[in-house]
C-alpha cells in the first residue's frame, strides 16, 4: 500500500519558492476558517443569539459582533453538542481571554510571594491580655 501526500512536496534544492509558499498559507487559512465556520454555524443553530455574559441581544444585522468561546480555551475540542462552546459579543470575548491570560501570567493560581511572606507582621494586640490582668482598678 503507497502514502500518498496531500501536500506539496519539497523540491530536489530543499527549498521552496514564493509562489508555493503563498499556495501553503493561502491553504492553511482557508483550512482555518472553514474549521472557525463548521463550530461557529453549530453553535450559532445550537445557542441563542445572546451573549452569555452581559445579555446582549442580537439580530442577523449585528449577528457578525456575536463569537463563539471554547470554555476549556482548547480551539481543538469540539463537541457536536456545543457544551464547550458560549456565544460572547466580541467585547465580552476579548475580555475572557484578557483575563484568561493575566491569570496564565500570574501563575494561574495564588501568587507565589503570598506562600512565601507573611500577610502581616503588626500584632496590635499582642499585649492586651497582659494590660488588662495589671490593670485592676
Amino acid at each position: 500500500m503507497a502514502f500518498k501526500s496531500s501536500g506539496p512536496r519539497k523540491p530536489r534544492g530543499g527549498k521552496l519558492n514564493e509562489e508555493e509558499i503563498d499556495r501553503i498559507v493561502a491553504r492553511a487559512r482557508k483550512e482555518g476558517e472553514d474549521l472557525l465556520k463548521g463550530y461557529r454555524e453549530q453553535s450559532l443553530r445550537i445557542h441563542p443569539w445572546v451573549c452569555a455574559r452581559c445579555g446582549r441581544e442580537f439580530t442577523a444585522q449585528n449577528l457578525h459582533l456575536l463569537t463563539v468561546h471554547h470554555k476549556d480555551h482548547n480551539h481543538e475540542n469540539n463537541p457536536a453538542d456545543g457544551s464547550n462552546w458560549e456565544n460572547l459579543c466580541i467585547y465580552c470575548h476579548d475580555n475572557e481571554h484578557r483575563r484568561y491570560l493575566d491569570h496564565e501570567a500570574g501563575g494561574g493560581g495564588e501568587r507565589r510571594e503570598e506562600k512565601t511572606r507573611p500577610t502581616t507582621t503588626h500584632k496590635p494586640f499582642a499585649k492586651l491580655a497582659e494590660l488588662l490582668k495589671t490593670d485592676k482598678r
